[in-house]
């Protein structure tokens, strides 16, 4: 099995149903709601974005929390997508709003505020992309 994340984004006969996979037996699916002539079958692509940092931010903090043996019992995480609107000059804005559960300290929140910011899918978001697109030699 590949340690490298691999998607695989399918679409077909359905207009802007896709259907994704991971190799590892893991299928879910994207689309647009119906306002945009998509079926409304799965989360948009802004969702599906939004969806990986709120993941990735809710595991990596239960995890340095039971690391730590600390506390926290659970936790929330709200992200909106440019949440004031079309984002100045082409710059995008992601909210996170993260609540922890638990009798945590003042100090132990303030550390799982570091450590979120931390997560690998905040480092690639807030760091520089580049994206390679090829084209398959086809059929």
């Amino acid at each position: 099995m590949s340690t490298i994340p691999t998607v695989n984004a399918v679409i077909a006969d359905t207009p802007y149903t896709v259907t994704l996979s991971d190799g590892r037996g893991h299928r879910w699916l994207g689309d647009e709601p119906a306002e945009l002539q998509g079926a409304d079958a799965g989360p948009d692509p802004h969702h599906l974005l939004l969806s990986s940092l709120g993941a990735c931010t809710a595991i990596t903090l239960k995890m340095y929390a039971a690391r730590k043996g600390w506390p926290l019992t659970g936790t929330e995480v709200t992200l909106q997508f440019n949440p004031d609107g079309a984002p100045p000059a082409g710059v995008n804005h992601i909210q996170r709003r993260i609540a922890l559960h638990g009798e945590l300290s003042a100090e132990q929140r303030e550390r799982l505020l570091q450590i979120a910011n931390a997560c690998p899918i905040h480092k690639v978001l807030s760091g520089e992309i580049q994206i390679a697109s090829v084209l398959d030699p086809g059929e």
